[in-house]
């Protein structure tokens, strides 16, 4: 396995020997399980949060190198391994979020040209027309006691106990209007 540690830059020996409450990435059995079983959701839960392929492969490295380093720490008893990189790859990814937001000379042609075309474009009047005229058509499907719900709990942005007081009925009976219209409307065919 000397080649996934030097793949990750891990070439000198470990200064702290592993113990009981090991993650055992110290080990070369360890280490190929971990990159087995779990490399796959860390690049692709990296891919997902940063949106590059590049930066997510940096981003599972940096992860396992991070917890190759504290494997010795450990502890079974908070939790799986898997939880445990996934802890530490959630660090991983807000430190280069952070690290790119201050350094904002690191974005290419083609970000610069996206952030400037949309300093200056203003939403058009006629999306939100056509979208406010579409969200009716849509909330006429609905039976009327859905809709009123839907209306005020989602669109109006209210609470589910301010409506219920106001239609005088349990909260329970908005919660469960709401929920069946939404699911009612997820099931319309996507040109409805």
């Amino acid at each position: 396995m000397r080649d996934a540690r030097s793949a990750f830059g891990v070439e000198q020996a470990r200064s702290v020997p592993c113990g009981l409450r090991c993650a055992r990435l110290c080990t070369d059995d360890g280490l190929a399980a971990v990159l087995t079983t779990e490399r796959a959701l860390l690049h692709w839960r990296a891919l997902r949060s940063l949106g590059d392929s590049g930066l997510a492969e940096q981003a599972v490295q940096e992860t396992l190198l991070r917890a190759w380093r504290s494997c010795v720490l450990f502890d079974e008893s908070k939790g799986a391994v898997r939880t445990w990189l996934l802890a530490i790859q959630r660090n991983v990814v807000i430190d280069m979020a952070r690290a790119r937001a201050a350094r904002p000379g690191d974005a290419g042609w083609d970000e610069f040209g996206e952030l400037a075309d949309s300093r200056y474009a203003h939403p058009d009047f006629t999306d939100g027309l056509v979208d406010g005229l579409l969200v009716a058509q849509l909330l006429d499907r609905l039976p009327i006691a859905q809709r009123e719900a839907v209306t005020e709990v989602i669109l109006r942005d209210r609470a589910y106990q301010e409506v219920a007081a106001d239609f005088g009925v349990p909260v329970g009976t908005v919660k469960t209007r709401v929920h069946y219209a939404l699911r009612s409307l997820r099931r319309l065919p996507i040109g409805a």
